[in-house]
């Protein structure tokens, strides 16, 4: 199997998972049951109070709800808009990730070329990994809170546990966190420069430019060639001579 291949399918799973796990996110949003409370008042009536982002709600044995929205946008914590904020902008970007994966992925051919796909597939698997930390922070923010009122010996008001919603939402983050982390790896492989290719190399060596025949001059010019050994051996042998010419003594006979 091609390496184009295992990518596709590799995209098109971290594509279903990310899906699912953005549907996940979406579908605690509307749930009431971020945290609950069972209080029995009497032998036959049981009270069960339960909340979420956005209302606060009651309900007994016998049948009968009721939910209130909070009163007060600025009357709320920090903390309540903040874990608002925070689940918004899970689902917002989580959208936007799902529709760049989907423009970018090898099996739709949407985009131009591999590169390019590439590019905005690494773009969708960054869109969703902040979608997940955004959910994660949010689920685990929450959670911390109501466990640290329900420990603690010195709150008086009523105490919480965590509810389904909570549980639903760790899960679909880890499925956005999983997912984006192995598009944006894969992706970006694939679409972002290689930093290797921009470091400068070693110029070569007087001994490895011989070696490689780079001292050569190109073949429109004129080559500079040696002459024949025999010119050397003849300008040697001159040279002896006239070494030996003037290195002869004459004797004093010789003048007369």
């Amino acid at each position: 199997m091609k390496y184009r291949t295992v990518v596709m399918y590799m995209e098109i799973g971290c594509f279903v998972s990310c899906l699912c796990g953005w549907i996940l996110v979406c579908s605690t949003l509307p749930t009431e049951y971020w945290t609950f409370s069972e209080v029995g008042s009497i032998v036959l009536t049981t009270s069960n109070y339960y909340s979420n982002l956005w209302r606060d709600c009651i309900s007994d044995t016998t049948g009968v709800s009721d939910c209130k929205d909070y009163p007060s946008m600025l009357a709320l914590p920090v903390f309540l808009h903040a874990c608002r904020a925070l689940a918004v902008c899970a689902v917002i970007t989580g959208f936007f990730g799902g529709v760049l994966t989907l423009v970018g992925m090898k099996c739709t051919k949407i985009g131009g070329s591999e590169i390019a796909n590439a590019r905005v597939t690494f773009a969708g698997g960054i869109t969703y990994l902040v979608s997940g930390f955004c959910g994660m922070i949010t689920y685990s923010w929450w959670a911390n809170r109501v466990i640290t009122e329900f420990v603690d010996p010195n709150f008086r008001a009523q105490k919480f546990e965590l509810g389904a919603a909570v549980f639903i939402g760790w899960g679909g983050s880890i499925l956005l966190l999983a997912g984006g982390t192995v598009l944006t790896y894969f992706s970006g492989k694939e679409g972002l420069p290689s930093s290797s290719t921009n470091v400068p190399r070693r110029p070569a060596t007087y001994a490895t430019a011989r070696t490689r025949r780079t001292y050569m001059l190109p073949a429109t010019s004129s080559r500079v060639t040696l002459a024949p050994p025999l010119f050397y051996e003849g300008r040697t042998s001159r040279t002896t001579r006239a070494t030996r010419k003037t290195g002869q003594t004459f004797g004093r006979d010789s003048f007369v």
